[in-house]
């Protein structure tokens, strides 16, 4: 079975040719959960937007291949590449306080893509919006469909674009920290839902998310990123079981315990940061583009 999102050797870089994402290479199977972990600035982002077509106007794709079930994104033109990723993706984005239009209802906001961009038509649209609003368990769908954003909580607005993502029932999904901006019930509740969504739906997703804890409920598998760069991947249970790399075990023993609220915090240690950062201005300095 070819994967549904395959990246092969990725390199994206700044103006000044800095490199923000380093030969990045991984992939995603139909039906899959892979996690993309690490500090802020690790990457995890970038590579999200790098897959929806989304990367900042600074930020230049110098080398590597992105395809989705297949199809080479690099060998289209920009309207066929525009209506693949349209077609088979979508994106949860991290935060639902600003993700929403305030001067629309929630209806036409909800509705927009799968018109604009599917061509469905208003009716079957607007049917297919309230049918995901029941599965995001939302008891009134007339009356939140008729409200602004501001009329709804956050969880409810989160709901809201969880529903949209998967109304059109695309292949991948790219969730971006789905969950960072609610307090800690509302997280547990939205997690079990993107869970049994995708579940029910069979979608894959890219979960980025530098919450260690949010990997081990949600995934099966995990990249660790580092200022660009996948320092480690495995099977989500190997990975707690066993890390392979000094910095991915000085991130889980930095990770807090409820069962020991009052231990002290332990921060990643600076000599396997220095380490890492020797590795990569190294490979940055005899790094060339495979197309120079």
């Amino acid at each position: 079975m070819s994967p549904c999102l395959e990246i092969r050797r990725l390199s994206a870089v700044l103006p000044d040719g800095q490199r923000v994402l380093r030969s990045i290479s991984l992939n995603v199977q139909p039906g899959e959960v892979r996690a993309l972990v690490g500090e802020s600035g690790a990457g995890k982002t970038m590579i999200g937007k790098a897959v929806l077509g989304v990367l900042p106007k600074s930020v230049r794709i110098v080398e590597g291949e992105m395809l989705i079930e297949g199809e080479d994104l690099g060998r289209l033109d920009a309207k066929a590449r525009r209506a693949l990723i349209g077609a088979r993706t979508a994106l949860i984005p991290q935060d639902p306080l600003t993700a929403l239009n305030p001067s629309r209802r929630i209806g036409p906001q909800t509705t927009d893509r799968l018109v604009r961009i599917l061509g469905w038509s208003g009716e079957r649209a607007d049917k297919r919006i309230r049918q995901l609003l029941d599965e995001v368990h939302i008891r009134d769908p007339e009356r939140v469909l008729r409200s602004y954003p501001h009329e709804l909580s956050g969880g409810m607005r989160q709901r809201v674009l969880i529903a949209a993502a998967f109304a059109a029932e695309p292949r991948l999904i790219v969730a971006d920290e789905p969950t960072t901006a609610l307090d800690v019930t509302v997280q547990k509740q939205i997690l079990r839902l993107i869970a049994e969504l995708q579940r029910d739906h069979g979608t894959a997703i890219l979960f980025v998310t530098h919450d260690l804890g949010v990997v081990a409920k949600i995934s099966q598998k995990v990249s660790v990123l580092y200022a660009g760069k996948v320092v480690e991947e495995a099977e989500t249970a190997d990975l707690f079981a066993a890390p392979q790399h000094p910095y991915t075990r000085a991130l889980i023993a930095a990770t807090p315990r409820y069962t020991d609220p009052y231990a002290s915090l332990k921060p990643v240690d600076e000599t396997v940061l220095a380490g890492l950062t020797a590795e990569i201005a190294a490979a940055d300095k005899a790094w060339r583009p495979s197309h120079d």
